[in-house]
């Protein structure tokens, strides 16, 4: 009966995880001059470097021909730009511009500063909570994701290695 209160309780916890990143998302849209989609794709090149477009695809969750037309309009706003594979000469990786990581310094400031806005509508208290949880919950998190990335990458590679 413990594990089953510990598996209802980690349901809890990822449903509250999942409302809460829903809800920060919807508050606080910049839907006027990027999608989330590309806002992400651009995030990922900043945060991972140079990337292939399959790679790229796969890691954004959409289908190769979708990246395709997204790159292409990233390198007509020039927030991204096709170079050589160093590896592989037959190949290309996108990646990041100063523009893109430019565009993206300033979604994230107006982000904060409308988080800001609405986190100084609280009371001092509730603020110094949620301040006191996003401390404990985001290094979690954080970990949480990167363990679940490794675990998910070595399950793959030994897949790749039985066939």
């Amino acid at each position: 009966m413990d594990q089953l209160h510990s598996q209802d309780d980690a349901h809890v916890t990822a449903r509250a995880l999942a409302d809460m990143a829903s809800a920060v998302i919807r508050a606080v849209p910049d839907r006027r001059s990027m999608s989330f989609t590309t806002a992400s794709t651009l995030a990922r090149l900043e945060r991972e470097g140079p990337l292939r477009l399959t790679a790229l695809a796969a890691a954004e969750g959409v289908r190769q021909p979708s990246m395709t037309q997204l790159v292409q309009r990233l390198e007509r706003q020039a927030l991204a730009v096709r170079i050589a594979d160093p590896d592989d000469g037959r190949a290309t990786l996108v990646a990041i511009t100063d523009t893109g990581r430019e565009v993206l310094a300033e979604r994230r400031q107006a982000r904060e500063a409308r988080l800001a806005d609405l986190l100084g509508a609280l009371p001092d208290e509730e603020q110094r909570a949620l301040g006191a949880a996003m401390r404990i919950a985001l290094p979690v998190v954080h970990r949480m994701l990167k363990d679940g990335t490794q675990r998910r990458l070595l399950e793959q590679n030994h897949a790749g290695g039985e066939r």
